[in-house]
């Protein structure tokens, strides 16, 4: 039942995101997203690994729930955007969209489910939806910021569906998996604040009209 609860709360938290014009708004929903995951390796993972779950469990919350969101914050601030203003396809479209995704993912969860991995479908499901919103995010806004927003959501993701359905990997392939994001999101960051000072603006679009 508490496992449920933690699906459904991923799902509400995608769905926001996808109707948020609001940066900062949508950092703290991706750094709850880390803090709730963090769960998951309790729920998920057989209790005589219990070494393995605190270890997955605290560096999860710590880098996705702390790190992350203090790294974009700080760009944030640094940058002085507010807001996706002008996403190439609107909220209310978005939310549409993402129900239809959501959709998709229950289908897609139930056939997986079929094959008897041993999870349930509403896991497997929110797994999906995460992954399909975090590509959806990165392909539809063109601030920066947004889409490397959009890439941890892809990467939160692909992490719960990993830990329900090959929980058996050994745990230095996971944190293999987290360091890469947290290589990813400081160079993106980095690059983030070197756009705003070189073009005073976020805008990726922009950089289309780039002569060689």
């Amino acid at each position: 039942m508490l496992l449920d609860a933690v699906f459904v709360l991923l799902i509400l938290t995608n769905l926001i995101l996808l109707g948020s014009s609001l940066l900062s708004a949508s950092i703290r929903i991706v750094a709850v997203q880390g803090a709730v995951l963090g769960v998951l390796p309790f729920l998920a993972m057989a209790p005589d690994r219990l070494g393995r779950v605190l270890f997955l469990a605290v560096l999860t919350v710590a880098l996705k729930g702390g790190v992350f969101p203090w790294l974009l914050n700080r760009a944030l601030r640094e940058v002085h955007v507010r807001r996706e203003v002008a996403p190439l396809v609107g909220y209310s479209v978005s939310l549409a969209l993402g129900i239809g995704l959501l959709a998709l993912a229950f289908w897609l969860g139930g056939r997986i489910r079929d094959i008897g991995l041993g999870v349930s479908v509403l896991s497997l499901s929110t797994a999906l939806f995460m992954m399909f919103t975090g590509l959806f995010l990165v392909i539809s806004r063109q601030k920066a910021l947004s889409q490397v927003l959009g890439f941890l959501v892809l990467e939160n993701g692909i992490y719960a569906f990993g830990l329900l359905v090959v929980v058996n990997i050994h745990w230095l392939i996971e944190l293999g998996v987290l360091l890469d994001v947290f290589v990813a999101v400081f160079i993106m960051g980095v690059a983030i604040d070197q756009i705003s000072r070189a073009f005073d603006h976020m805008d990726v679009d922009q950089m289309n009209h780039l002569k060689g």
